[in-house]
């Protein structure tokens, strides 16, 4: 019986490789479950948030108030006073805390909190990432560069206006009207004030409580941001592993072997038709510790998740 041929590994192969093992990363991590619960429960604070901010808002500014100020700019146009359509919201706590001015003398100060409903594109980079990457959108590339900004290439300025377009920050050429995620978070929630456009311009006074959710709110605003970072870092330390191991390997078997022992679904087929030995910390076995988490799946839940991504990658060639 003639000995199966291996079939060696290029880039364009390698690559095929690490974006199973990627998406088999990110479908299993515990971060991924943190960024589903981090929208989950934003979602859930923003709905209460539009109840509590109209309530608020309307104890400040009645809205008869604003009726009466409406029909003097129907009857005296700008001179009868100012409404505005806002989105943007400053809630000041009215219990002060004691500090001191620039002479050292004891001064009431407020703390306040700026609550937006309209979002920027960190945050909706950040809810919408999942959305993003089904999209073949980098939604990491940001957050890729930590702090250094000096890594900015073409590359990451080609993954940012892609972004834009598709939420809405780039330039306008679509003339059919298409909807866009900048425009929809912005019109979702506005309430009439009295008083101009500027938001610094209120301050919105409530109880301790009422200060307090609102700056809830915003954390959970900002869990949103940090779930997308946290799960992009624990990906990236995986893949940064793996792909020094894919490197060392010169034939699939070696990255199916690895493959199987992660519970990872990897069939040749998948591998587009179109080095040196291994390093002994990037064997199967070794890289395989490497690259497991601390809480391992049962065998049970490794079979089922195989399969998943087995039928998946057959779908694809299909």
């Amino acid at each position: 019986m003639e000995k199966q041929k291996r079939q060696t590994l290029n880039a364009d192969k390698r690559k095929v490789i690490a974006d199973i093992f990627q998406q088999h990363f990110e479908d299993n991590s515990k971060y991924k479950k943190q960024h589903s619960e981090a929208i989950s429960t934003y979602n859930d604070m923003r709905s209460v948030a539009k109840t509590k901010m109209e309530t608020l808002v309307r104890y400040h500014q009645p809205q008869e108030d604003v009726d009466t100020i409406r029909s003097m700019i129907n009857k005296y146009g700008e001179s009868g006073g100012r409404l505005y359509d806002d989105n943007c919201f400053h809630v000041q706590n009215s219990t002060p805390y004691m500090s001191t001015d620039y002479n050292d003398n004891p001064v009431e100060k407020f703390d306040d909190v700026h609550v937006e409903f309209k979002a920027n594109k960190e945050f909706l980079t950040a809810y919408y990432r999942d959305e993003l990457r089904s999209k073949g959108l980098d939604p990491d590339y940001d957050v890729r560069l930590g702090n250094d900004y000096g890594k900015r290439n073409p590359t990451y300025y080609n993954a940012e206006s892609n972004i834009d377009k598709y939420l809405g920050f780039g330039s306008r050429n679509d003339a059919t009207g298409k909807s866009f995620y900048k425009d929809e978070w912005k019109e979702d929630f506005k309430l009439v004030v009295i008083g101009t456009s500027y938001c610094h311009s209120r301050m919105f006074k409530a109880d301790e409580e009422t200060y307090n959710w609102f700056k809830s709110f915003e954390v959970a605003k900002e869990n949103v941001i940090l779930a997308h970072k946290n799960i992009f870092d624990h990906v990236d330390k995986k893949m940064q592993k793996l792909k020094l191991g894919l490197k060392s390997y010169r034939y699939f078997d070696q990255a199916k072997e690895l493959a199987d022992k992660l519970g990872i679904a990897l069939n040749e087929s998948v591998l587009n038709e179109s080095s040196s030995m291994a390093l002994s910390i990037y064997s199967p076995t070794n890289l395989a510790d490497l690259l497991t988490d601390e809480v391992e799946q049962t065998r049970e839940e490794k079979i089922a998740i195989a399969k998943q991504l087995l039928q998946a990658q057959q779908n694809s060639l299909n």
